[in-house]
This record gives structure tokens, sequence and C-alpha cells, in this order.
């Protein structure tokens, strides 16, 4: 395996990490922060857009899982890249 498919997939795993975080950031905005001195309209904007975020990200670590993990890369796939412009180490 070499060092840009290790990478990609550690940046897939972090990824889906990050995606847990927003949206747990964004259901505790909106739903469980009722305690908090911020004012419940702000509280619901943030949260939602910590949420649609997070379900952004959620659509985009898919995609890298699908690409870092499922897909078959070898030597032509990164002499196809070299010469697109693409660097692959």
């Amino acid at each position: 395996m070499n060092e840009s498919r290790l990478m990609q997939q550690v940046t897939a795993i972090f990824s889906t990490f990050m995606v847990f975080f927003y949206v747990g950031i964004g259901i505790f905005f909106i739903w469980y922060a009722d305690r908090s001195t911020i004012d419940k309209a702000v509280r619901v904007i943030l949260g939602s857009t910590f949420l649609f975020y997070g379900i952004y990200r959620a659509f985009r670590s898919f995609e890298k899982i699908r690409e870092a993990f499922f897909t078959k890369y070898d030597d032509s796939d990164r002499e196809n890249n070299n010469r697109n412009g693409r660097i692959g180490r």
C-alpha cells in the first residue's frame, strides 16, 4: 500500500468522526441547550447549520470512503494521474 492511499484512508476515517461531531453539536444546539444563555433563535440557526453541514459531510465522506477503501489503485492509475496533471506518489 502506498503512502498516498494510506493518507486517503486516514482522511476518510477522520472525516467520518467529524460527521458525528457536527451532527452531534447540531442536535445539542437545537434540542438540548435549553439551559444556556444563548437566545433560542441563535441556537436553532447554529444547530441547523451544524446539522446540515454534518449531513453534507456525510455524503462527502461516503464518497471518500468508497474511493479510498473499495477502488483498485495500481501503477497504471498513477501514470494516468501524472498525465492528467495530478501527482500520484
